[in-house]
């Protein structure tokens, strides 16, 4: 193929790294809230789960700055190795570069903190060095500024880093509904994780095709009583 990057993400050419999501590294963000920002990452861990992606999960200086990985992607991976560095370019450490070698796709997705120093960095390395190509999860990573986020994804951009977002990923492993034995899963991201897509699944299942009501217990309905006039 002449253009690689014409072929679209699918579970068979795809792996995907975190690179530190940790508390110290999120309070430094300012480029998305940061609640959405544990949203769309976790979203993205549940998506590589429900797909059987190759995942690599590595943090820089746990113990003596950045602590650790939010729990909630932790609990996605749970046998899931961590590989500590100390290096801010993951591609420095050996052990990184192993683990991607031995997954043996060269897409690698990217979502990390901060965007221009740790994902940058790793981006131009990976493709200069390891001849990867590289997709960025701009709403799974955030930088110390909006501007610093978006020039350093600018400046990936224009090197041949390929931009994306977590539900277009998982919607791209889809691809198409027919596929049954990932449907369930990525209806269940979704409705978590995907905000007013999320609702309007709740919406579609209960309201047009009549499906029971996705709560843990039955409620009560009092029907409404005209006020006396």
């Amino acid at each position: 193929m002449s253009n690689p990057k014409l072929e679209v993400l699918t579970p068979q050419n795809s792996q995907l790294i975190f690179i530190d999501h940790q508390p110290q590294m999120a309070f430094g963000v300012q480029s998305i809230d940061r609640q959405v920002l544990k949203n769309n990452t976790v979203a993205l861990a549940k998506a590589a789960k429900v797909f059987n992606i190759p995942t690599t999960i590595t943090t820089v200086e746990t113990e003596a700055f950045s602590g650790h990985t939010y729990p909630e992607l932790l609990d996605v991976f749970p046998e899931k190795e961590i590989l500590e560095r100390s290096s801010m370019n993951s591609w420095d450490d050996q052990k990184v570069r192993d683990a991607l070698k031995a997954n043996g796709k060269k897409k690698v997705i990217v979502a990390g903190l901060w965007t221009e120093v740790c994902n940058t960095t790793f981006a131009l390395c990976a493709m200069l060095e390891g001849d990867y190509e590289i997709y960025m999860v701009s709403d799974a990573s955030g930088g110390t500024s909006k501007e610093a986020h978006d020039q350093a994804m600018a400046r990936m951009i224009q090197a041949g880093v390929v931009p994306v977002t977590w539900q277009q990923v998982m919607l791209e492993w889809q691809r198409d509904w027919a596929r049954r034995e990932t449907y369930d899963g990525v209806m269940a991201i979704a409705k978590e994780h995907s905000g007013a897509y999320g609702m309007g699944v709740d919406y579609a299942y209960t309201m047009v095709h009549k499906a029971p009501e996705r709560t843990s217990t039955q409620h009560k309905v009092l029907a409404a009583v005209p006020a006396n006039k």
